[in-house]
């Protein structure tokens, strides 16, 4: 009896090791996965500044044109 109850005592020490390497080998694998995300991220982030620089860039650009089609406009109104 004693014999019977060692093998059920092994096969659950078994199942219970088996079950760790598994969790680990995913805990693994998350933190790859987590470590790509993250870096993925830091890209992102710098491609979002660099857009909102040439944004801004842009839009100073715009309101110069503005600034010297009124000026154009308001010449030829002078001329008129």
């Amino acid at each position: 009896m004693s014999l019977e109850i060692l093998e059920q005592l092994e096969a659950k020490v078994q199942t219970a090791v088996d079950t760790i390497t598994l969790l680990q080998m995913e805990l693994e694998e998350m933190k790859e996965k987590n470590q790509q995300l993250t870096s993925e991220a830091e890209t992102l982030k710098a491609e979002r500044s660099g857009l909102e620089e040439k944004s801004r860039q842009m839009e100073a650009e715009h309101n110069a044109w503005q600034e010297r089609i009124r000026n154009l406009l308001g010449k030829m109104e002078d001329v008129e």
